[in-house]
């Protein structure tokens, strides 16, 4: 009678620790309700589950597989290997579980975009920038920070900007598409899934589409805004989503971006000169330079200006009209900027400048020699208003 109570102790054991460690069962096929134990002199002892109290049924029918492999086993063992025994069995699934659960993706939590740092403190270099609707991959964590690897980009980032897990997931879903890549020489993109059906056109090795389906053999992408279909044996499809942006890209963008406009800025104000060399009198051009340069002048400082232009005109180291004295490469800064283009179209000349020109042309000179003008200072010259000529 101890040799079995000895042996339901080992068992109540056993159950007690499966129990704990197995959150699922291991096995979904329970032990027989009939077990044969052997006691230490070699006998056969029967328990059925029809002689089994209350107490004993409910745990023996708790136990799963796992419990029962152990039932199976060498009843001497020490507590300690049967503790191990059990910690195999039950943490081998939690394991497999955690790693099925596992997700590297993360997607960008913020409503426009977040620094990505080279390490995880906030006054560290700045390596990129990632955008709302942007995604990446988990490298590494620490704390409340996260190393990513968007695109080209890879730096830390706080956790608060960033959805992890199932919300990545969805939001990735939702903003991302599917791309197919043309893998061969000419791909025919056919009207139909049929080898036989109309071509809506070929795409080019390398060359992409928005790929909305594979439907067995085939395809469907869309193409030029229609439904077409590509054989799958010569395309590779990928899930993309947007990436993060370097800092050394997003430099190179807004120097394009700069050099771009002042491209732009530059063909609008050659325009403008155009027009008002072309339709413009040579008094209203010179009347457009006096109000950019002196048109808060006294009326002495403006017609100063003019003169100035006069004796360049008159001198042989200049051109020999004002239009080409004024507009001469780096001479006047408002001829050079569109300023004096934009009053003479507009019409929104000073009457007191037109009236300074007319009198500088006509031969008034109230400075001299004088070939240049600037603001006054430490420059030595007659000295008008603001201005020192010399």
């Amino acid at each position: 009678m101890k040799t079995n109570c000895k042996k339901w102790k080992y068992m109540l054991f056993i159950t007690a620790i499966a129990t704990a460690f197995a959150s699922v069962p291991l096995n979904t096929q329970a032990a027989d309700t009939k077990m044969n134990i052997t006691d230490g002199t070699g006998k056969k002892q029967e328990t059925t589950s029809d002689k089994m109290n209350s107490a004993d049924k409910t745990m023996t029918l708790a136990t799963t597989a796992g419990a029962a492999d152990l039932l199976d086993a060498d009843i001497s063992m020490k507590d300690e290997e049967l503790t191990a025994l059990v910690k195999s069995k039950t943490l081998s699934v939690s394991e497999q579980k955690t790693e099925e659960q596992k997700s590297t993706l993360v997607m960008a939590n913020v409503n426009e975009y977040a620094n990505i740092r080279q390490e995880a403190d906030q006054d560290s270099e700045k390596v990129g920038v990632i955008y709302k609707d942007c995604g990446g991959d988990i490298i590494e964590t620490n704390g409340e920070w996260t190393k990513i690897k968007s695109g080209d980009v890879i730096g830390w980032i706080k956790n608060e900007y960033l959805y992890f897990g199932d919300e990545a997931k969805e939001l990735a879903e939702e903003v991302g598409s599917l791309t197919a890549y043309s893998d061969t020489e000419t791909l025919r993109v056919r009207k139909e899934a049929d080898m036989e059906s109309g071509v809506l056109g070929l795409l080019a090795n390398g060359e992409t589409v928005e790929a909305i389906a594979q439907e067995g053999d085939w395809v469907s992408v869309s193409y030029e805004g229609t439904t077409g279909y590509v054989s799958a044996d010569y395309v590779k499809v990928e899930f993309d989503i947007d990436t993060a942006e370097s800092m050394a890209v997003i430099k190179a963008r807004e120097e394009a971006e700069k050099a771009k406009a002042a491209a732009k800025a530059e063909a609008a104000r050659n325009s403008q000169k155009e027009a008002v060399i072309a339709t413009a009198s040579e008094v209203d051009i010179l009347a457009a330079l006096i109000q950019c340069e002196a048109g808060g002048e006294p009326y002495e400082g403006q017609v100063a200006v003019g003169a100035v232009v006069m004796n360049r005109v008159r001198s042989g180291g200049y051109p020999n009209s004002i239009t080409e004295v004024i507009y001469a490469s780096g001479q006047f800064v408002p001829a050079s900027k569109g300023r004096m283009e934009s009053l003479i179209l507009n019409g929104n000349i000073k009457a007191s400048c037109v009236q300074a020109a007319q009198e500088a042309i006509a031969g008034r000179c109230n400075v001299g020699d004088a070939l240049h003008f600037k603001r006054a200072g430490n420059k030595d010259g007659l000295i008008i208003g603001n201005h020192v000529f010399w």
